[in-house]
């Protein structure tokens, strides 16, 4: 098994070099050897390490999530039953979202396109719709 820089690390994960520094700093990554001359040596492992980190961010699990995750690797009693309950609890996060981004969306279009887009700021119905008391509900 032939170590590797950190620079090929992050050519080969496609992450940059100061984001498997962070990994470490975190501890998603163990402590990599070093070099006589003190750079970091990182092993197949990392790299798979980084790549399941850089998916798993990509499907929107945050660094503790996925630090649990990591963690359920290691554990000769973990079962996917586990995995499945975290990956449940993340998707209904992204479904309330969703709703919420809907919501905002509906919310933004009546003003967006109430707004000519110029004239004095004071007339902006943007700005008056904000300018609102929180129990006037925003049209």
């Amino acid at each position: 098994m032939r170590q590797k820089t950190i620079g090929w690390v992050a050519k080969e994960t496609g992450v940059n070099a100061q984001t498997v520094l962070y990994y470490e700093r975190r501890g998603l990554l163990p402590a990599p050897s070093r070099s006589f001359s003190g750079y970091r040596l990182f092993n197949d492992e990392s790299v798979r390490r980084i790549r399941f980190i850089k998916r798993a961010k990509e499907l929107g699990f945050s660094l503790k999530q996925i630090t649990a995750l990591l963690a359920l690797q290691g554990e000769q009693d973990a079962s996917c039953a586990e995995v499945s309950s975290m990956a449940a609890g993340h998707f209904e996060d992204i479904e309330q979202k969703i709703h919420d981004l809907e919501r905002m969306r509906e919310a933004l279009i009546p003003l967006v396109n109430a707004c000519p887009g110029k004239g004095p700021l004071k007339v902006c119905p943007i700005m008056d719709s904000l300018d609102k008391p929180n129990d006037q509900e925003i049209s």
